[in-house]
């Protein structure tokens, strides 16, 4: 389909070392909290640091990740206190070793009681963590798993941003790189002595390492206490109002829940809150990000910074404030990197979970590849490799004076009906869709005036996009429509030397090495400005996308074609989302294929597969049993939301618009079980203290309900040791069994235990859901 994305491992670790000793176990009114006596408390990491990722000007020797590159130490804090997302730290110096490699330690913890942990962390070469494992004086352990994303490739969406890295000789790499909030959970019932760190690896070339630079301890308060941390504006609006973020955390030992709700509201001059949030239930230890609306008055010009106080209110008294820099209204984006940064996937991307993915194009005619090895929409690229199946496939097929381009008649789109397909996406549970509009073979499924290289001028002499967006809007409303886009061409004439993959100069005939047209093809200068910038202008301003899906990432468009898909949008009162494979550094969600992240990324990402083995456009070859199974598509998406992702499922239709009629099944057999199960995925979030215990995921509602998803048919009784949200009074139900109620009880050790009966064992299919309300 396109050149992969990195794939991380992703995500985890936890450190800590030995400091003074205190006693960490307070008692705290609401009086305490307000004077900030329940503040987490820093940690020094100075006698644990092994690794110098921070230069300087005058000191340029560190090597953060292997390779010799290095945060500059001009844009981030200076040693000593640093408050950062409302959590003071301890941050490092540059002078020396500042941060800690994970690699398996055992770091000792000032003995006490804690109800987690707060950490600044970065990866290098990937996203990175593990597992880590905390020891308590009692002789037991409980397993943590926390990681960060890589400093590369977050486009300053971290705590801590800077707007370039040293290069090993001392010069700049104009890039942002970024630092990450990490959180993790401590038992807060038994005193902590200790913790074993993740092992990642060494840094180095290719390799990817988690690198923790600060540590601060969150100690247990008895009653009823709150903070308000990582308060922030963003740059999204429901309806007229502004929305502000911050996570509220209830760090005393009580619920939150009944008459202790808590209200969050936000002050500035000239601003008001017009939404409250509210937290009606929060168990000790837990944390809810919410979202407070707010309105600036007329007179302040949009993109104002003020000073401002989010302030949480729980019910009876207790209180908590933090005070940040608001942006108070959405001015105009430009090209810059600093408003582009500012953008963030939409609310709607966040809640919809599920997407269908659509790879349609002239690939679909030839529409061969060898099974569960190699992409099927890649065949022209596959053709010309004198080493690869398709090579010989195509020779023996069709003979070597056949051309590709001389499938371009074949792809008629005759049976397609766009009405059958929004409706079949509905049938299927999805939420959005993303249609290729060109893919590498550079023919488009739209009507351009930059080349006659389309689909109005050949082909199915039809607007495939239109067509499919006009269907979406009149029959499916509620449904996103989203486009993809490949920034190169395989044989552009114009295309600037990129790789081997992506090759200069026109086609040849690979049998012969003779020159062949290149058809449609309108002489350009310049491939970028004058090809791909304006194709992409055309797609934003004719269609109307809600999703820009970029795909190979080179040559890498203009900054321009962002801002103007943002504004643009938000003239016509939408919300959109861009990818990260558009050349440029911000975007709203990364893209991993064919692969998942074994545990959450805070960052919003989306992966994407075939429902063939190895296949984004339809192989003829593929036989029906090798296709996911329902099953695996179940579980892939439960997977996928738990870890905070999305799940872009793909299909590939036939040359004639047919949709296969395994993928159809497969479709319905999916919609089928979110029509049941569907109010544990969609608009939820991750759990902040795991996504998953074995074959178990967890998603939460907030203030509705926590859920605890089994990837297989349980047995007698579930045993939860995580954590579990669950309190007297609340009632276990197993989503689509319609016999009551289940029995629960929670073991000495915190263990919750569900009994299933064997009639609601009987009752699901795929993955069975277990509601806490």
């Amino acid at each position: 389909m396109r050149r992969p994305a990195r794939t991380p491992i992703a995500l985890f670790a936890v450190l800590a070392t030995a400091f003074a000793a205190f006693s960490p176990v307070r008692t705290a009114s609401a009086t305490a909290l307000a004077e900030g006596a329940t503040d987490p408390i820093p940690v020094s990491l100075t006698g644990s640091s092994d690794n110098d990722a921070i230069s300087s000007a005058s000191d340029r020797g560190g090597n953060f990740d292997g390779s010799g590159y290095t945060f500059p130490a001009e844009e981030l804090p200076a040693a000593g206190p640093a408050t950062v997302g409302g959590v003071p730290y301890d941050f490092p110096s540059a002078a020396a070793n500042n941060n800690v490699v994970a690699m398996g330690q055992t770091l000792a913890l000032p003995r006490g009681r804690y109800s987690g942990a707060y950490l600044l962390a970065s990866s290098s070469y990937g996203d990175a963590g593990g597992t880590a494992t905390v020891h308590y004086a009692d002789g037991s352990t409980s397993s943590a798993s926390i990681g960060a994303s890589d400093w590369y490739s977050s486009g300053g969406s971290g705590a801590l941003n800077t707007t370039f890295r040293y290069k090993p000789d001392g010069t700049k790499d104009a890039h942002p790189v970024s630092i990450f909030p990490v959180q993790t959970w401590l038992d807060p019932a038994r005193e902590a002595t200790g913790i074993t760190l993740p092992v990642t690896n060494t840094p180095a070339p290719n390799k990817s390492s988690l690198h923790v630079f600060a540590l601060s301890l969150q100690p247990v308060v008895s009653g009823t206490a709150i903070r308000i941390t990582d308060a922030r504006s963003t740059f999204k609006v429901d309806g007229k109002a502004q929305q502000v973020e911050a996570t509220v955390v209830n760090v005393g030992d009580q619920w939150l829940r009944g008459g202790h709700d808590a209200t969050v509201t936000v002050r500035a001059s000239g601003v008001r809150t017009v939404a409250p949030a509210r937290v009606t239930r929060l168990a000790p230890g837990e944390q809810a990000r919410v979202r407070i609306g707010i309105a600036k008055d007329a007179s302040i010009p949009a993109g104002t910074v003020l000073p401002a106080t989010a302030t949480a209110v729980v019910r009876g008294g207790a209180r908590a404030t933090q005070s940040f820099q608001l942006t108070a209204g959405v001015p105009t984006y430009d090209a810059s990197n600093a408003s582009l940064a500012r953008h963030e996937s939409p609310d709607w991307f966040n809640d919809a979970k599920f997407g269908i993915f659509i790879h349609w194009g002239v690939y679909s005619v030839p529409a061969w590849a060898p099974v569960g090895q190699q992409y099927a929409e890649w065949y022209w690229r596959h053709m010309n490799d004198v080493d690869s199946p398709t090579y010989q496939h195509h020779r023996d097929t069709y003979g070597t004076d056949v051309n590709y381009d001389d499938f371009i008649p074949q792809f008629t789109a005759q049976n397609f009906d766009p009405k059958s397909w929004v409706r079949l996406f509905q049938d299927a549970g999805a939420k959005y869709f993303v249609l290729t509009s060109k893919h590498h073979e550079g023919f488009s499924l739209f009507d351009t005036k930059y080349s006659d290289r389309n689909a109005v001028e050949m082909g199915p002499h039809q607007d495939l996009v239109k067509g499919l967006f006009d269907a979406s809007r009149k029959y499916a409303p509620g449904l996103h429509p989203g486009l993809y886009y490949s920034l190169p061409e395989w044989y552009n004439p114009a295309n600037p030397p990129g790789n081997g993959t992506f090759p200069t100069g026109g086609p040849k005939n690979p049998y012969t090495g003779q020159p062949i047209p290149y058809t449609g093809y309108q002489p350009v200068q310049d491939y970028v400005n004058d090809f791909q910038v304006p194709q992409m202008e055309e797609i934003i301003h004719n269609y109307s996308p809600e999703v820009l899906w970029c795909d190979i990432g080179f040559p890498a468009t203009n900054p321009q074609v962002a801002a103007d898909f943002f504004n643009h949008a938000a003239q016509a009162g939408q919300q959109v989302a861009i990818d990260n494979r558009c050349g440029i550094p911000s975007h709203d969600f990364t893209t991993p294929e064919y692969t998942t992240y074994p545990n959450t990324v805070v960052a919003k990402w989306e992966s994407s597969r075939g429902l063939d083995p190895f296949s984004y456009g339809y192989n003829a070859a593929t036989p029906d049993d090798q296709y996911m199974t329902a099953d695996e598509v179940v579980d892939s998406l439960v997977d996928i939301v738990s870890k905070n992702g999305n799940f872009l499922l793909d299909i590939g239709p036939k040359a004639d618009g047919t949709i296969p009629a395994i993928m159809e099944q497969r479709l319905r057999e999916t919609g089928a079980w979110l029509k049941v199960n569907g109010e544990s995925i969609y608009g939820t979030t991750y759990w902040s203290r795991a996504a998953q215990e074995g074959d178990l995921r967890f998603t939460v509602r907030q203030n509705k309900a926590f859920y605890i998803t089994s990837l297989t048919q349980p047995g007698d009784q579930v045993t939860v040791t995580s954590p579990v949200p669950i309190g007297a009074g609340d009632k276990v139900t197993l989503l689509g069994y319609h016999g009551g109620p289940l029995h629960w009880t929670k073991r000495d050790d915190g263990s919750l235990v569900i009994d299933v009966p064997k009639a609601a064992r009987s009752a699901g299919q795929y993955a069975w859901v277990f509601k806490i309300a």
